[in-house]
């Protein structure tokens, strides 16, 4: 008896020693199969997490016998990814167009004008504000005019949004408390006019005269715009946004939301680069929080191809007449190029038309010379000459968005021709020349769903399963290049590579836990497939 006595004492005891052994953590998560995206593209079962950080990875059993934990999650074979980036995205806008009447997916004008009258009778405010149009998708495929909302909103201003966020409508009380007349004129953009009249259609640089005067929202108004975009993030399994163009002062109120833990995502912020804002900025310098990165630039080079506004090197195909504009003079995109060349800033420029990319590329090299890991980005690079791709690097990087081409697909090729065609939205060529993609989706643009963005970069194709084979399938992208594209190569560009992007020791553990292999799933299927969970530096967020 006094043997068996011993025995179990000393069995306890060592269970004891070898349990006050183990070193502590806050979480372990055990039994998945885990991608960690690292330069070996290789899988573990379990990970150790520590004040938000990984502190381990390997087996299942490794880590139960290394470690102890207060908190366990046992994923049962479930898949876990490094939570996503969005390499550009508009989160603020996103936000306070969920307060705004939406016109996504509409299919005729009147479909537009049906959903602005709903929402102004619950709502009844003084300046009516939607996005989300595109003629594009409408049987008659012509810019709409005023005419229709001057008779329903006479007294009342309207300003609605193209999706693509470069062509607005507004109506004739919009039209003149902006100020605007047939005789306005505005460099960077077109004012439609018909028989000498408005037709309520501003392209670009004139939308701003109406943006002037919509009442800015009020503090609350933006703090609850920024939580409600976070929500939807984490149901994505976004963890990281590259916000592309904000002011000073939202960029202000997301610092101090995130100090005070009311806002948990991670933020890139580019900051829109007025001249003022390149002046205070380069001054300041970076700056850097562990959830807030400012250290970027978003300049605008041209507008889109949906609106024409984007700026080609020869006439658009379906208008002959027309090339589009740059929306500053070549003299000035290199001046504020080699003032942010002089700071440790990124330049971060939406260049769509191939003109505008020709231009942009080549100032990038020139003021990028002898100036290695700069990492500047071109934002879009939608259409492109083929001598160009060339200019592509690690240190000129392109960032794309997938579903930018599946959407576009249906009439892209009318805007630029089939010559043309067959360098846009060419993401595998651009990859083969950087080395490194990063994706995004440019939401409220298109959908946040990041799975949409898997889809588009392997599949080519939309929701309708068109074109069969995929548009252009020889830009498609692997599964584990279009996974980089969303996490370590997003990093990397953010200079972020060394604490996200990526499941490894030392990073933060931003995660999310998928019932479905990404690698393995039926692509058709990947669309609809969302998040069982996400995390952000260790802490359950959905």
């Amino acid at each position: 008896m006094k043997n068996l006595a011993k025995l179990i004492f000393l069995t306890l005891a060592t269970q004891f020693q070898a349990y006050s052994q183990k070193q502590k953590a806050d979480l372990l998560v055990t039994n998945a199969t885990i991608y960690t995206v690292n330069k070996d593209f290789s899988k573990v079962e379990a990970m150790a997490i520590k004040n938000g950080k990984i502190l381990a990875i390997g087996t299942t059993t490794e880590i139960q016998k290394k470690y102890q934990a207060t908190k366990t999650i046992n994923a049962q074979n479930k898949f876990i990814y490094p939570g996503f980036y969005d390499a550009h995205a508009h989160f603020y806008s996103f936000g306070l167009n969920l307060q705004k009447v939406d016109l996504r997916g509409t299919k005729s004008y009147q479909e537009v004008l049906d959903r602005v009258v709903k929402f102004q009778k619950e709502k009844n405010l003084d300046f009516i504000t939607g996005r989300g149009w595109d003629q594009n998708d409408w049987t008659v495929k012509e810019f709409p005019t005023k005419a229709e909302l001057d008779k329903l909103f006479p007294n009342t201003p309207v300003a609605l949004t193209r999706i693509d966020g470069h062509a607005m409508l507004a109506n004739s009380k919009a039209l003149e408390l902006a100020k605007i007349t047939p005789a306005t004129k505005i460099e960077g953009g077109e004012i439609h006019i018909k028989e000498g009249q408005l037709t309520g259609i501003l392209v670009d640089n004139p939308m701003d005269l109406v943006y002037n005067i919509i009442p800015k929202p009020k503090k609350e108004t933006q703090i609850q715009a920024l939580k409600d975009a976070e929500k939807v993030m984490f149901d994505y399994g976004l963890t990281t946004i590259n916000e592309a163009g904000l002011e000073k002062d939202i960029i202000d109120l997301i610092d101090t939301l995130q100090q005070r833990k009311e806002l948990k995502i991670n933020i890139y912020a580019m900051v829109a680069a007025s001249q003022e804002n390149v002046d205070l900025y380069s001054q300041l310098g970076p700056y850097k929080t562990d959830n807030l990165n400012v250290r970027s630039f978003k300049f605008m080079g041209d507008g889109a191809l949906g609106s024409r506004g984007a700026c080609l090197h020869k006439p658009y195909s379906d208008r002959p007449n027309h090339s589009g504009a740059l929306l500053s003079s070549i003299s000035d995109i290199r001046k504020i190029a080699k003032q942010i060349a002089l700071s440790e800033y990124q330049m971060n420029t939406h260049a769509i038309g191939d003109s505008t990319n020709t231009v942009l590329l080549n100032i990038y090299k020139e003021v990028l010379k002898d100036k290695p890991n700069r990492r500047w980005k071109i934002e879009h690079a939608q259409v492109m000459r083929e001598q160009d791709f060339d200019s592509f690097s690690n240190n000129i990087i392109p960032s794309v968005q997938p579903t930018h081409a599946t959407s576009d697909m249906y009439w892209a090729a009318e805007r630029v021709g089939k010559d043309r065609i067959k360098h846009s939205y060419a993401y595998k060529k651009m990859l083969d020349k950087a080395g490194v993609i990063a994706l995004g989706t440019d939401f409220p643009i298109e959908e946040v769903n990041p799975m949409l963005t898997f889809y588009a970069a392997v599949a080519r194709k939309d929701l309708k399963n068109y074109p069969e084979g995929g548009f252009q399938p020889e830009n498609a992208l692997s599964r584990e290049e279009t996974l980089k594209g969303m996490t370590i190569w997003a990093a990397y560009s953010n200079f972020e590579e060394n604490e996200k992007g990526s499941l490894e020791v030392g990073k933060w553990a931003d995660f999310i836990i998928f019932d479905n292999d990404l690698m393995t799933e039926d692509i058709d299927a990947i669309p609809y497939i969302k998040p069982l969970n996400t995390f952000v530096k260790g802490e359950q967020v959905k």
